[in-house]
């Protein structure tokens, strides 16, 4: 496969725990041979660093600053910039893409909707919904809650992840016949490591991406060798600890 995209990555300009900005990304990815990037700033849900008290229109403009601070950098040097965003809900987070500015500003309600109604409203608009780092342990997290009903797909690699983490991911996916992304969730460039996706052909936006997505089009990922090998046993006492959300039980929440 020919391009190499990120399809996870938070900037200082709109997320709170962002160490980057865009145009630091920029160049980074562009010396890495990245074809891509995609900035996807934790949204209202999550760790945003945009005040809440503000009007929405101009929440908005500054949530996308961190998206328009790399794509004029990416103009300049040759990478090209898309727009998405990270939402969170109970811990379980979703990657969206396929939003535009003008439709969030008219849409504030987007803020409160469900898993199920995100889902349904992102698809109405044109857009397509991925779960992010879906067996994610943190001790700030109760449980894992696993959204396969709503989402299109699940991010099976994260270089944020316990290699483990990222290995359940993979065979749950596998088992569940799920479409599969990869992305660096980066905060900060240069990093240690970058995932991301290998695509066969160029993005002229990100609706192309989407319509990958959406229908489950050839999509390699680009992860190190071995990410996805899994241990005789199945769970290490970590995860043993933890009750595993069924999907009965979240589809109660929405």
């Amino acid at each position: 496969m020919g391009y190499l995209y990120e399809t996870h990555l938070h900037t200082c300009l709109a997320s709170a725990c962002g160490v980057s900005t865009g145009k630091e990304h920029v160049h980074f990815y562009r010396d890495q041979g990245f074809a891509g990037i995609i900035v996807t700033d934790h949204f209202f849900g999550g760790n945003t660093c945009i005040p809440r008290d503000l009007p929405w229109e101009e929440r908005i403009d500054r949530f996308f600053r961190g998206y328009e601070d790399a794509w004029e950098e990416g103009q300049k040097v040759g990478l090209d910039v898309f727009f998405g965003l990270e939402q969170n809900f109970d811990f379980d987070e979703y990657l969206i893409y396929g939003l535009t500015r003008e439709y969030m500003k008219a849409h504030p309600e987007l803020e409160h909707w469900t898993r199920r109604q995100q889902l349904e409203e992102v698809h109405r608009a044109g857009g397509a919904v991925i779960q992010a780092h879906p067996f994610r342990i943190r001790d700030y997290m109760d449980r894992i809650r696993l959204g396969e009903l709503f989402a299109d797909g699940v991010e099976a690699a994260n270089a944020g992840n316990e290699p483990l983490d990222d290995a359940r991911a993979w065979a749950w996916a596998r088992e569940k016949g799920l479409l599969m992304t990869a992305g660096s969730d980066n905060h900060h460039s240069p990093a240690r490591q970058l995932f991301g996706v290998e695509l066969e052909e160029k993005l002229g936006s990100i609706a192309d991406y989407v319509r990958l997505l959406r229908g489950r089009g050839r999509i390699g990922l680009h992860v190190p060798e071995g990410r996805f090998i899994m241990p005789e046993w199945t769970m290490d006492e970590r995860h043993r600890a933890w009750h595993l959300e069924e999907n009965e039980e979240i589809r109660a929440l929405d």
